[in-house]
């Protein structure tokens, strides 16, 4: 029987989680360059499926262009509304190769394979065409990686049901490679200082231009050699470090500004769903009180199957 909370420790398949970024900054790329700009930069975001992850219906020349990872067979299928469709195995290739790979086969769908070739988000940021060293690929880390996803996801979404103001999709963000859900007071936020690595000032500052509480999860690398959830605020309200959150296993990392939960202590849980509420639930209570957001008019109980939300009054 598959795990639900399967373990995922960072180093043992950091080499493979390294490239497996890489190739999905490169589909990211794609769907970032055809399609018209949302706010929070939504629009270029990965969506779970019930095989791995798919850009959605991109908008090219042929019409549409959908781009899914199968992180169960571990293929890339590229599919256009115009009939065409190539499949691209997933194994073990150089950042290069893939790149290479990937824009010949948009060519034969007739798409488009012009987007810029360079990651964001990572710190000394080599061109994917220059990146030809040897590239891992753990298919059954991999697979691990994605049924993790999926079980954080189901608790992602039903956060997010009860919360009537602005809220973001449960997406990952290629970029950081992290999946998030965010949390928006209705403000506006002090323009955000930027800095973030390959990463042009006005997007963060876009991305940042309303006042959040945002949560999400980590795989491992930069800062921290596990994976873990996070939370934090922006901007952060005075107290917002030592607030008190919950479960225990949940604190706050000063270097960070973000409160961070191992995904291992979610997983050793008695109940891993609950004790990941825990942490999503505490960690916004704590930003909306110290932040004065509006709860009453903003929150509402969670959504129930079925069940239409009951309206005030």
């Amino acid at each position: 029987m598959t795990e639900p909370w399967p373990d995922i420790p960072y180093p043992a398949w950091r080499a493979t989680c390294t490239t497996l970024h890489m190739w999905l900054q490169i589909v990211g790329k794609y769907r970032l360059a055809r399609t018209p700009w949302l706010n929070h930069s939504w629009h270029a975001t990965l969506y779970l499926t019930a095989r791995g992850l798919t850009t959605g219906l991109v908008p090219d020349r042929p019409g549409s262009v959908q781009i899914d990872l199968d992180l169960i067979d571990h293929r890339l299928l590229l599919q256009s509304t115009n009939g065409a469709s190539r499949v691209l195995p997933l194994a073990a290739m150089s950042v290069a190769e893939f790149d290479r790979r990937f824009r010949a086969l948009l060519t034969e769908i007739g798409a488009s394979a012009d987007f810029n070739g360079r990651p964001n988000e990572v710190p000394d940021a080599v061109p994917f065409a220059a990146q030809t060293a040897p590239g891992a690929y753990d298919a059954a880390a991999v697979t691990r990686f994605w049924r993790a996803l999926i079980a954080i996801e189901r608790v992602f979404q039903q956060f997010r049901t009860g919360f009537l103001g602005k809220v973001s999709p449960v997406h990952l963000f290629w970029g950081s490679f992290d999946l998030a859900v965010t949390r928006f007071s209705g403000r506006l936020a002090p323009s955000h200082p930027g800095g973030i690595p390959a990463l042009p000032d006005a997007i963060t500052r876009e991305a940042y231009s309303h006042e959040v509480s945002s949560a999400g999860f980590w795989p491992g690398g930069g800062p921290i050699d596990y994976p873990a959830f996070y939370a934090y605020a922006y901007p952060t309200p005075t107290g917002f470090g030592a607030a008190s959150v919950a479960p225990d296993a949940a604190f706050f990392e000063p270097q960070l500004g973000e409160f961070l939960l191992p995904y291992d202590a979610v997983r050793g849980a008695a109940d891993p769903e609950a004790s990941l509420r825990q942490f999503l639930e505490t960690t916004y209570a704590a930003a909306a009180e110290l932040a004065f957001w509006d709860r009453a008019a903003l929150e509402s109980a969670p959504g129930v199957p079925r069940r239409p939300r009951p309206l005030a009054g």
